[in-house]
C-alpha cells in the first residue's frame, strides 16, 4: 500500500470513528447513559457514555477492510477481532445494565486466551503465549480503571499506539495506526472537555487492544517484552500501587474509588487538562527511552525497563505524598 493511500485509509478510520461518537452520544443521551457524579466520581456534571463503542467500530471495519486487501493475516485478525468484540460486548452490557465482577473477568479471560492462541500459533513460545493471556487481561481492567477523567485513557492509548507504530514491522505497525487513527476520531469528543466518556466498552477494548500490539510486537523480535511496556508504565504504576495498597488494607479492591494518584491529583484542585496532559509527557519520555532501548542488546533493554520502571514508582510515590500532604494541609 502506497503512503498515500495508507493516509486515505486512516483518515477514513478516524473519520468514521468521529462520526460515530456524535451517533453514540446522541444514543447515550436518548437512552439517559448519564454517568453522575458522586463521591466515588472525579467528575462535576452528569456526562454520556458508551462512547468508546466508535473506537471498536472503526477497528472491526477497518480489520474486515485490510483481512480482504492482505488474505494472508485475514485469520489472524478475524481471531484478533472475536476477542475485541467480546470484550467490547461484556463492556457494553455493563454500561446499560451493571453486572457482578465475576462474568466480566470470565469473559475477559477468554478473549485473553483467544490472543494467546494467536502468540502461540505465531511463535510457539509458551511464555509468551501465557505472558500475552495475563496481559490481556490485566489491561483490559487496568485501562478501565485508569478511565476516570477528561483525555487520560484516551490520550495513553494514542501515545502508546503511535509508539508501536514507530517500533513495530508491519503488519503490527500498521494495526497499531489504526488504532491511533481510532482514538483520534473519539479524542475530540473527550478532551479538553469531556462530553462523553467511552465507558467500559471503550476502555476494556482499549486495554485489549494495547495488549495484542504488546503480544503480537513482541512476536516480531523487534524489542524484548519489557522494552514494550515502557510505554504503558504511566498506568500499570498507578493501577499497580493503588490496587495493591488497597489489598494490603483489606479494602473491596474492585469496587470504584477515587484512590489513584491521578484522582487525587484531581481532588487536590488540579484542572484534568493539566493532569492528563502531565501523563502524556510521562509516556512521551519513555516512549524516546523505549526507542534508544530497542536498539540496545537484550540485556540492556531489559535493564533500562526496569531502571523506568523504577524511575515511575518512586515518582508515583513522591507525588502521591504530595498530593496527601496538600489534602491534610
Amino acid at each position: 500500500m502506497q503512503p498515500a493511500e495508507r493516509a486515505v485509509w486512516l483518515l477514513a478510520v478516524a473519520l468514521v470513528a468521529a462520526a460515530l461518537t456524535a451517533a453514540a452520544r446522541s444514543y447515550a443521551l436518548r437512552r439517559q447513559l448519564l454517568d453522575q457524579p458522586g463521591e466515588r466520581r472525579s467528575h462535576a456534571i452528569a456526562t454520556p457514555r458508551g462512547g468508546g463503542i466508535a473506537i471498536v467500530a472503526s477497528q472491526l471495519l477497518a480489520y474486515m477492510g485490510v483481512g480482504v486487501f492482505f488474505p494472508a493475516i485475514a485469520g489472524t485478525l478475524a481471531v484478533f477481532s472475536a476477542g475485541l468484540a467480546m470484550v467490547a460486548g461484556i463492556g457494553w452490557w455493563d454500561d446499560h445494565r451493571p453486572l457482578p465482577a465475576l462474568p466480566r473477568l470470565g469473559v475477559h479471560v477468554v478473549a485473553g486466551v483467544l490472543l494467546g492462541a494467536l502468540v502461540w500459533h505465531w511463535t510457539g513460545d509458551a511464555f509468551r503465549t501465557g505472558f500475552s493471556v495475563v496481559l490481556a487481561v490485566s489491561l483490559i481492567n487496568i485501562w478501565n480503571f485508569m478511565d476516570g477523567i477528561d483525555g487520560l485513557a484516551a490520550t495513553q492509548a494514542l501515545l502508546a499506539s503511535v509508539a508501536y507504530a514507530l517500533l513495530l514491522p508491519a503488519p503490527v505497525a500498521g494495526l497499531a495506526l489504526i488504532l491511533a487513527a481510532g482514538v483520534l476520531g473519539f479524542l475530540p469528543f473527550n478532551f479538553p472537555r469531556a462530553r462523553i466518556f467511552m465507558g467500559d466498552v471503550g476502555s476494556g477494548a482499549l486495554g485489549y487492544l494495547l495488549a495484542g500490539l504488546v503480544a503480537l510486537g513482541a512476536g516480531t523480535g523487534s524489542a524484548p517484552w519489557s522494552v514494550l511496556l515502557i510505554p504503558l508504565a504511566a498506568f500499570l504504576v498507578d493501577a499497580g500501587l493503588t490496587l495493591a495498597g488497597r489489598v494490603l488494607r483489606g479494602e473491596r479492591w474492585m469496587e470504584a474509588h477515587t484512590q489513584h494518584l491521578y484522582q487525587r491529583w484531581v481532588k487536590s484542585g488540579r484542572s484534568h487538562a493539566m493532569v492528563t496532559s502531565c501523563y502524556a509527557l510521562f509516556s512521551v519520555a519513555g516512549i524516546m527511552l523505549m526507542l534508544v532501548s530497542s536498539r540496545l542488546p537484550v540485556p540492556w533493554g531489559h535493564v533500562a525497563a526496569v531502571a523506568w520502571a523504577v524511575c515511575a514508582m518512586c515518582l508515583w510515590w513522591v507525588l502521591r505524598n504530595k498530593v496527601f500532604d496538600k489534602e491534610n494541609a
